[in-house]
């Protein structure tokens, strides 16, 4: 009888150690863009109350899940559904009133008119096709009175976490906090309301997929072989950088402040370069770019012989998913192409 007892007591113990913690998680996986008690940063504010009193458990499971393709809230299908499901709950101890039940049944509307409706009520924030506010959310990509961009209404994520009564409710009633008024309190009627969520959820008909990000097979690295010495090389990139109206900043062994003086090696130089008008209209629609921006070149010389290489910006738009980035970074990596090849050929 010892013996059950102990078994039983054992099971039980593996059972609240395996248990996901809710809180771990989050710290892990969402509050870096969200903020430690979800007061938002690069991600939309979570605590907000008139946000966690409009959204159901099952809109924050989904979202975590498929994420927000294209824009900067990524998915996260390794977790699994009880890790998700641990998540939910801590950002929901935040309120101290029960989450919203929302019918999955369709909302009947007018799309025609709800397109009409969309245009004149909610076009100026959420797009003209629903292709949601420019930037990240942060104070520097945003006017500083908002504390959230309005989302992508358009975007294959949000369409499959929001059930059509979670955004009638949420035009109905507007989220304090927030430049999203009530729509009932701007005059429109419950129909109207019913039409433009038709409207909304139309885009999953219409919706193209121009919301994807740069495909995530890009070479990490741009690197060229130059027919010059390491010297040469260099100097070359100092004319190529000028020539693409690029400031250069400095150049600089690439162990400077690595090791001592004396240990760094002559043979890895990097050169920093930027465009200043380019950086602030890159740092605007994402200020994670300033990982990799104002730009580095390096210049190395081997047995093989001289390289110069940098970081491709492409997979660098590919890893923080936003679509607005992407033209950007295509940009930067013709730019540095442009530049390797002008130094090395």
């Amino acid at each position: 009888m010892r013996l059950i007892y102990l078994t039983i007591l054992l099971l039980l113990s593996v059972q609240v150690i395996a248990a996901p913690d809710g809180r771990q998680l989050y710290v892990a996986h969402c509050s870096a863009c969200h903020g430690d008690q979800g007061h938002g940063g690069v991600g939309v504010p979570l605590s907000l109350p008139s946000f966690l009193d409009s959204v159901d458990d099952r809109f924050l499971a989904v979202t975590i899940r498929e994420g927000r393709p294209g824009r900067v809230m990524p998915s996260f299908p390794k977790l699994s559904d009880a890790q998700i499901a641990a998540i939910v709950g801590y950002i929901r101890s935040w309120s101290d009133k029960p989450a919203p039940r929302y019918s999955p049944v369709p909302v009947k509307g007018d799309a025609k008119n709800g397109g009409l409706l969309y245009a004149k009520h909610c076009a100026s924030c959420h797009g003209e096709n629903g292709e949601g506010g420019t930037g990240t959310g942060v104070t520097f990509s945003r006017r500083r009175e908002l504390p959230i961009i309005a989302p992508a209404l358009n975007n294959s994520g949000f369409l499959a976490a929001a059930s059509d009564e979670l955004i009638r409710q949420t035009l109905q009633l507007g989220r304090a906090g927030t430049p999203m008024g009530s729509f009932l309190e701007k005059g429109l009627g419950k129909q109207e309301i019913d039409d433009v969520v038709s409207f909304v959820r139309s885009f999953a008909q219409d919706r193209d997929d121009g919301t994807k990000t740069v495909a995530a097979n890009k070479d990490k690295i741009i690197r060229l072989a130059s027919s010059y010495s390491l010297q040469e090389t260099v100097e070359n990139l100092k004319d190529a950088i000028i020539s693409q109206n690029f400031i250069l900043i400095r150049t600089d062994l690439l162990e400077h402040g690595l090791v001592k003086e004396p240990d760094e090696n002559p043979k890895q130089v990097i050169l920093h370069f930027c465009n200043f008008r380019f950086l602030f209209d890159a740092l605007a629609v994402d200020p994670r770019v300033g990982m990799f921006l104002p730009c580095r070149v390096t210049v190395t010389e081997t047995d093989a012989g001289v390289f110069v290489s940098a970081i491709n910006p492409e997979y660098m738009s590919h890893l923080f998913n936003n679509a607005e980035l992407d033209q950007y970074c295509k940009e930067m990596h013709d730019v540095y192409v442009t530049i390797i090849e002008d130094a090395t050929l």
